[in-house]
């Protein structure tokens, strides 16, 4: 039997729902897929989304925003 999963490993099925609807929301906006999986529970997505709606060029609104 194996030990229960505690602290960093543990990972809730909702918090896996939101990163990953954070990570669709990052690639909607043009941020590669990988790099939306870095940044996705480390930004607020909106603050791109202003950004890129404005014209500004996805990675350049990444990189403003981290």
């Amino acid at each position: 039997m194996k030990p229960p999963i505690t602290g960093h490993d543990a990972i809730s099925r909702d918090d896996m729902l939101v990163h990953n609807w954070r990570v669709s929301q990052l690639t909607r906006l043009g941020i590669t897929g990988a790099v939306a999986e870095v940044y996705a529970d480390c930004i607020d997505w909106h603050q791109i989304a202003r950004l890129v709606q404005r014209g500004c060029p996805p990675h350049l609104a990444l990189r403003i925003v981290s």
